[in-house]
């Protein structure tokens, strides 16, 4: 696959936004755990509250690493239901910093009128929680093991409580900002895993992790999360970055796994995430790197910017 870059028109009439807030009936339980209060571990809510969506389903599971209850959200298509011999492929879709449960209803609304108008195939959509700032990694002193939580059991419990594709072949993960930097490390890092990645405005996307550089409102931000989830070491910060994963997996990645990068025109992050297009093209990593006029750091405008585009991208991974 070529490197191909694209700038589409921005185009925003999200019906979605009529959809989401419409009553559903209770979801089904389906053997990983139940309830809806949020339940803190210390000041990390492992347990969020409950969201409603389209076809969005509430679940928590029972975490031997962190010792606790933890919740997800995910989404099943119709066909689910009704064909209860099929399996699905299956997108992991990577919140950002600020927790992602009020995006939950756009994004399920917007993926099932997709599929619903036949523009992607029926997928199952995992929506794991990633806290606020985990950075989709594990911290250096081990009190947030998120990286290990979504590899080592979220993910195998998918597989065995939901009738999913369990093959490489079967597996997209996607983010935004916190979440596309998560989804460009943890797709790298397991190219046995996943075979698609999709960064949405990724960051932090450098090789180095400096407070001065950045929007300044969002100094002291930076500089929390470099203590947190980095222990203050530059080095585990390059350790855990898509920069150097990047160079460490070349080889098993390299025109094994699609990967796509888009960024909105007027996004802050936009010089990192052109600096980490430019790192994959160095290391010779097929990609396609899509640049969006007019859209600022924002989810729902990325994705529609991205128009059509958006939905080959999913159906040159799981078919049609």
């Amino acid at each position: 696959m070529q490197k191909t870059v694209r700038c589409v028109v921005v185009a925003l009439s999200f019906w979605m936004l009529n959809q989401s807030g419409a009553a559903h009936a209770a979801p089904p339980s389906f053997g990983s755990g139940g309830g809806g209060a949020s339940q803190p571990t210390g000041t990390l809510n492992w347990v969020t509250p409950a969201i409603e969506g389209v076809n969005l389903h509430y679940q928590t599971f029972d975490s031997a690493v962190v010792g606790s209850k933890v919740s997800y959200h995910l989404y099943l298509p119709d066909a689910y239901n009704k064909n209860p011999n099929q399996r699905f492929p299956v997108l992991y879709w990577l919140h950002g910093s600020a927790g992602g449960l009020k995006g939950l209803p756009l994004l399920s609304a917007y993926f099932d009128e997709a599929i619903r108008a036949g523009k992607i195939p029926p997928m199952i959509i995992v929506f794991p929680n990633g806290l606020m700032g985990s950075m989709w990694c594990d911290a250096k002193d081990g009190s947030v093991p998120m990286e290990t939580v979504v590899m080592k059991e979220l993910l195998p419990l998918i597989d065995a409580n939901f009738r999913t594709i369990t093959s490489r072949q079967g597996r997209i993960v996607e983010g935004f900002s916190m979440g596309g930097y998560g989804a460009a490390r943890l797709g790298i890092k397991y190219p046995d895993v996943f075979s698609a990645i999709s960064i949405l405005a990724g960051g932090p996307l450098q090789p180095e992790f400096s407070v001065e550089i950045g929007p300044r409102d969002k100094a002291a931000l930076r500089g929390k999360l470099m203590q947190s989830v980095y222990g203050g070491d530059q080095a585990y910060f390059r350790a855990q970055s898509p920069w150097l994963l990047a160079e460490q997996n070349a080889a098993a990645v390299r025109g094994r796994v699609r990967i796509r990068q888009a960024i909105g025109g007027i996004d802050g992050t936009l010089p990192f995430n052109k600096a980490f297009d430019e790192r994959l093209t160095a290391l010779n990593i097929p990609h396609s790197f899509t640049v969006v006029p007019g859209v600022d750091h924002d989810t729902m405008g990325l994705l529609g910017g991205l128009g059509e585009a958006n939905w080959e991208f999913y159906r040159s991974v799981f078919g049609q």
